[in-house]
């Protein structure tokens, strides 16, 4: 359990540093996008979930 929540918190932090250089990977279905206040705000939910599944699978095979 602890092993997965350490992949889990490690993705997130990797997503979260290259979003801003990927634009095109934050517009996944369940990704949540909107402006309010002149700010931008994002919640890649669907990303996440999809990286954190490729982190588990990388974790797995090693």
């Amino acid at each position: 359990m602890l092993k997965w929540l350490i992949v889990l918190m490690a993705t997130v932090f990797v997503i979260g540093l290259l979003q801003p250089r990927l634009p095109q990977a934050g517009r996944l279905p369940g990704d949540l996008r909107f402006r309010l206040r002149g700010r931008e705000y994002s919640f890649p939910f669907g990303s996440v979930i999809l990286f954190s599944l490729v982190a588990a699978l990388i974790g797995w095979l090693i």
